[in-house]
C-alpha cells in the first residue's frame, strides 16, 4: 500500500497514552492525522479512505533504542547490505524505529560503523547511533572486549560524533573513570545523552553522575532531557545491603525522575519478579525496554558475532564462546512486552516502556513512540497473543 493514500484504521487503540476500546487512526501521505476515540472523529473529511480493521489492538510502532543486530547481521561489523536487510526485517517485526548500537572495537572498525549508520540516519532508515563504549568498566565489560577499552577521550568521542554526521544519540560509559565528568560536559553540549552501564561504581559515584549529567541536560538547549541508565542490573554489580552498588542508585534517581533505565525484560537478563518489582518502584515513564539484540535474533542456534566477539546461541541464551558470559539478547521488542504482561505488568505500561518512554530517550518524541497527530505513521498490530500481526511503517503497510 502507497504511503500516499489515505487510511482510516478501526478498532482497539492504544496510542502509547491511553487506550480506546473503540478508536480510530487517520493516516495520510505517511503521518497520523487523527488518533483517538471514534465518537470524536469526522467520517466526512475522509470518504475516500481505505477502511481497515485493527484487529485485536492497535499500538504505536516500537522503538528499541539498543540494538546490535539482527538476522545475521552485526552493527559493528558488517557490510551495508546484510545490515540494510537486518533493519527491514526490524521493522516488519514491528520495531519501526531502531538506534543502531556499536560495541568497543578498535577505533578504526568503530569510526567506519559510525559512517555507515549516519549515512542510514541521514535516510530515516535508524534513528541514530548508541555507542556502548569504549570507555567502559574491565571489571564490568561483559561481552565488550577488554582490550580496547580506554579512559574517556574527548578526542575520540569528537572523531565518533563527526563520523556519524551528528548521528550519535546515547553513549554509554562508566562513571568511575577518569575524565568521566568532562565526557558527560562534551556529550550533553553535543546533544548526546549519556548512559550510566557497564560500571563498577559506587551507589554515591553512579548518583553523583547522573544526577551531574541531569543538571546539565536541563541547562542546555539540547534534547532530551534525561540521562540513562543501560541495561539496569547487568554489566554492573548485583544489589547487596551493604554494598548498594550502581544499581541501587540508578533506581532511587528513576524514582525521582532523574534517570531512565534501560531493561532487558527477556525473562534471561532480569526474572520477571525483578521485572514487575521495576515497573512498580520508578513507573513505566522512567523505564525504556530495549533488546540488546546481537546478530542471532531471528535465527536458529548456532555461532555468531557480537563485534570483535563470538558468540554462541542455545535456546534464547547468548553467552561468549570465550567465558561464557551472557552477551546480549535474541528477542524483539514484541517478546519483552509479551513478557512484562506476563510478568504482571500492565499492558498500557508494557506498551508506553516499548514505544513512549524510548522514543524520548532517542530525543524524537515529536516524530515516533505515540498514536497522535502529526507524528509519523508508524503503528503495529497485535494479536490475541501479543504477537505482530502487521505493521504500519511511514503509513505504508510493511509486514
Amino acid at each position: 500500500m502507497n504511503s500516499t493514500y489515505r487510511q482510516v484504521v478501526q478498532g482497539r487503540l492504544h496510542t502509547g497514552l491511553a487506550e480506546h476500546s473503540d478508536g480510530i487512526l487517520a493516516t495520510e501521505s505517511g503521518h497520523i492525522s487523527y488518533a483517538g476515540p471514534r465518537e470524536h472523529f469526522d467520517p466526512e473529511g475522509w470518504p475516500s479512505a481505505e477502511v481497515l480493521d485493527a484487529g485485536e489492538v492497535l499500538v504505536p510502532g516500537f522503538v528499541d533504542a539498543h540494538c546490535h543486530g539482527a538476522f545475521g547481521a552485526d552493527f559493528s561489523s558488517s557490510a551495508e547490505e546484510p545490515v540494510r536487510r537486518a533493519l527491514a526485517r526490524l521493522h516488519e517485526r514491528g520495531t519501526t524505529t531502531v538506534l543502531a548500537s556499536l560495541v568497543t572495537a578498535r577505533r578504526e572498525n568503530m569510526l567506519r560503523a559510525a559512517s555507515l549508520f549516519g549515512a542510514l540516519a541521514d535516510e530515516g532508515t535508524v534513528a541514530g547511533i548508541h555507542l556502548e563504549g569504549p570507555f567502559l568498566s574491565s571489571a564490568r565489560c561483559g561481552a565488550q572486549d577488554p582490550q580496547w577499552l580506554s579512559e574517556p577521550d574527548i578526542g575520540l568521542t569528537a572523531e565518533l560524533i563527526e563520523a556519524s554526521g551528528g548521528s550519535v544519540r546515547v553513549m554509554t560509559f562508566a562513571p568511575e573513570l577518569p575524565g568521566a565528568d568532562a565526557l558527560i560536559q562534551f556529550l550533553t553540549s553535543h546533544g548526546v545523552v549519556p548512559s550510566v552501564g557497564h560500571t563498577d561504581a559506587d551507589a554515591h559515584t553512579t548518583e553523583t553522575s547522573l544526577a551531574y549529567a541531569r543538571k546539565l541536560m536541563l541547562t542546555s538547549e539540547n534534547e532530551p532531557k534525561t540521562p540513562t541508565v543501560t541495561h539496569l542490573f547487568n554489566g554492573m554489580p548485583a544489589i547487596h545491603h551493604r554494598s548498594p552498588g550502581p544499581a541501587a542508585a540508578c533506581l532511587r534517581s528513576a524514582v525521582r525522575g532523574e534517570a531512565i533505565v534501560e531493561l532487558i525484560a527477556d525473562t534471561l537478563h532480569v526474572d520477571p519478579y525483578m521485572v514487575a518489582a521495576v515497573f512498580e518502584l520508578v513507573g513505566a515513564d522512567n523505564v525504556a525496554l530495549v533488546t540488546d539484540s546481537m546478530a542471532a535474533a531471528g535465527l536458529e542456534d548456532g555461532t555468531y558475532q557480537l563485534g570483535p566477539a563470538e558468540v554462541d546461541v542455545n535456546g534464547a541464551a547468548a553467552t561468549l564462546r570465550s567465558s561464557g558470559v551472557l552477551a546480549g539478547g535474541t528477542g524483539f521488542m514484541q517478546d519483552l512486552v509479551r513478557g512484562c504482561v506476563a510478568a504482571g505488568v500492565p499492558f498500557g505500561d508494557a506498551v508506553r516502556s516499548a514505544t513512549v518512554v524510548p522514543a524520548r530517550v532517542c530525543g524524537l518524541s515529536h516524530r515516533v513512540g505515540r498514536l497522535a497527530p502529526g507524528r509519523e505513521a508508524d503503528a503495529v498490530v497485535l494479536d490475541r497473543d501479543l504477537q505482530v500481526a502487521g505493521v504500519l511503517r511511514r503509513g505504508a503497510w510493511i509486514a
